[in-house]
């Protein structure tokens, strides 16, 4: 059993993002979705918290008002195995307002954070002849979406 889960706050776009969050990984659903009474600080009948599993790790999202923001020192990291898969991931995870950053990085059109990884980039940088790391490293740092083949051929030298 997971004891330690992330737990995010939202405005009011915590079953939003948990639906389309579960829509892209496998080994991902809805657990439960608790509303708000009566006697609570929300809007009785709307949604408080869902709970749901992303890539079989727990998270909860709550609707709690505009009270926080996601900022960058927090986000998912995602190695992808294929360029399909960072593709596909990219695309639908920056659109609707989402925003494209450096290294893999964007966020959401809710402001969360991910970074979007090829599985092969830490065997790349941690290259045992420091001028393919190296070469790996400069090539990463052009990048906004990483490119698998573009990430070898920097490390070939190529």
């Amino acid at each position: 059993m997971q004891t330690i889960s992330p737990f995010l706050w939202f405005d009011t776009e915590a079953e939003e993002a948990a639906k389309l969050y579960v829509s892209l990984f496998p080994d991902s659903r809805i657990l439960a979705t608790s509303y708000y009474g009566g006697d609570s600080p929300g809007q009785a009948g709307s949604v408080m918290v869902v709970d749901f599993e992303i890539g079989g790790m727990r998270v909860q999202a709550m609707n709690a008002g505009p009270t926080f923001h996601f900022t960058e020192a927090v986000s998912f990291y995602v190695a992808a195995e294929t360029q399909e898969e960072i593709d596909r991931l990219w695309d639908a995870l920056i659109a609707d307002g989402g925003e494209p950053s450096q290294c893999g990085w964007l966020k959401d059109r809710w402001g969360l954070s991910w970074q979007i990884v090829p599985a092969v980039l830490p065997t790349l940088m941690t290259d045992p002849d420091p001028e393919r790391a190296g070469r790996t490293m400069q090539a990463m740092l052009q990048m906004s979406k990483l490119d698998i083949a573009a990430l070898r051929a920097a490390a070939d030298g190529r």
